[in-house]
């Protein structure tokens, strides 16, 4: 029979990267409620150190760690400053990721594509990497990769972006195949248009006005009428995160308003 405390994190610690604000920090906080301890990573030590504070606030246990998960030592330095705090790592949440810049497949530079690459694939590939291996020796664990619905179909504007997220969804099934031996489940959420900062960087180019109307323009084209809040990820997290998902591996959500479905974010063909 069903028991509905398999939801419960209580007794887990989690990892979130880029944890301070928007998709990770409604995680973390979700993770916290569901009695897990938390850390959180960014390279802003005031947003992690916010959020918290918010989780301390409401009598869960937060650990901020500031660290570029784009940099292998520093990868190193944040599993060894989580294990020497906590003695194990049972869930980890990749979120941090880039999109810096607009950009068409004829603009962008080898910079860009860097910058993007480094944090959204290879952070995240070596990041898992190493936890996975705490993982192992511990009996198993959970690892939920944020990609999104743009690694479905490409954005006009964010083209290295979305191959990033496109890549984001085969590490995780690469993960998911190898690591299902070792108890260790991986998977995938795929966001649609969430109002984030990230999100938001869309339109920062644009006078606020027209600004605002594209904003609305994307709210209409989605089925639901919306735009996305960074809570309605975090459930979905925490049933990848919890025990309630112990036979699902290899599998992405898509908690998108119905985007995909109805085609809404499909990029116009771009004129001459």
């Amino acid at each position: 029979m069903f028991d509905l405390s398999k939801f419960s994190l209580k007794g887990k610690t989690a990892i979130v990267t880029g944890g301070g604000r928007g998709i990770g920090k409604a995680i973390a906080l979700g993770f916290a409620k569901a009695g897990a301890k938390v850390a959180i990573t960014s390279r802003k030590m005031n947003d992690l150190e916010a959020t918290a504070a918010e989780i301390k606030a409401f009598g869960g246990e937060a650990l901020p760690v500031q660290a570029h998960l784009g940099k292998m030592e520093e990868i190193e330095k944040m599993v060894g400053i989580v294990m020497a705090k906590f003695g194990r790592i049972d869930i980890l949440v990749n979120n941090a990721g880039a999109s810096p810049a607009m950009g068409t497949v004829l603009d962008s530079d080898e910079r860009l594509w860097e910058t993007i690459m480094n944090l959204n694939m290879k952070g995240l590939y070596f990041t898992s990497q190493a936890i996975a291996k705490v993982m192992k020796d511990q009996g198993g664990g959970k690892i939920i990769n944020i990609a999104s619905v743009d690694g479905f179909t490409p954005e006009l504007g964010v083209s290295v972006y979305s191959i990033s997220k496109a890549g984001v969804r085969m590490i995780s099934r690469a993960f998911a195949l190898e690591l299902a031996p070792f108890n260790i489940q991986v998977n995938a959420i795929a966001p649609g248009p969430i109002s984030t900062k990230m999100l938001n960087s869309h339109w920062f180019h644009l006078p606020p006005e027209e600004a605002k109307k594209e904003k609305e323009a994307l709210a209409h084209k989605t089925p639901m009428g919306r735009i996305g809040e960074p809570d309605e990820i975090a459930g979905a997290a925490v049933y990848l995160a919890s025990d309630a998902s112990s036979y699902t591996t290899g599998a992405e959500i898509v908690v998108d308003g119905g985007c995909l479905l109805a085609g809404a974010l499909e990029a116009p063909i771009p004129e001459k």
